[in-house]
């Protein structure tokens, strides 16, 4: 029994350093964990970003991820130029469309969600309550340009 269990123990021990020791080809496969992605500062309107591959404000693709932060953080009535692609990863996002900006008239998107924002489709989104990660690729540059609210 004794010669059985420590067997199993020294098994234990020496796959988990066999595990230690896998590298990944990066000409093949390129990854960061989350603590290394390197989120940038959470802006006024509650937003923050990081950017995973390509530059949003140059012509080309992108993948960012954003974090709107709980609280009632909301952008205001804006458009995209081009089409932009968003998985909800976590939290609950709120999407609104037009111009008159009001978060009781808002539509959740749980975690799983996909919206597509359409280029030059007004609409405006945040958190309410929760944080709200997601991943958004789309078509460089991501300008975003305001519009007059309606009263």
């Amino acid at each position: 029994m004794i010669k059985h269990l420590c067997g199993c123990v020294l098994a234990l021990v020496l796959s988990a350093g066999v595990a230690a020791t896998v590298e990944i080809d990066p000409k093949a496969v390129v990854y960061q964990l989350p603590d290394q992605i390197k989120w940038g500062p959470v802006t006024p309107a509650g937003s923050q970003q990081a950017v995973l591959f390509g530059d949003p404000s140059k012509p080309g693709l992108y993948g960012v991820l954003t974090k709107w932060t709980a609280g009632n953080h909301f952008s205001r009535p804006h458009f995209h130029p081009n089409d932009r692609f968003i998985t909800v990863i976590s939290g609950t996002w709120w999407v609104g469309t037009g111009n008159k900006f009001d978060i009781s008239q808002t539509v959740a998107m749980p975690a799983g969600s996909f919206v597509t924002h359409y280029g030059k489709g007004v609409h405006w989104d945040g958190a309410k309550d929760t944080d709200a990660v997601l991943l958004i690729v789309g078509e460089g540059p991501g300008t975003s340009t305001r519009v007059e609210e309606a009263k």
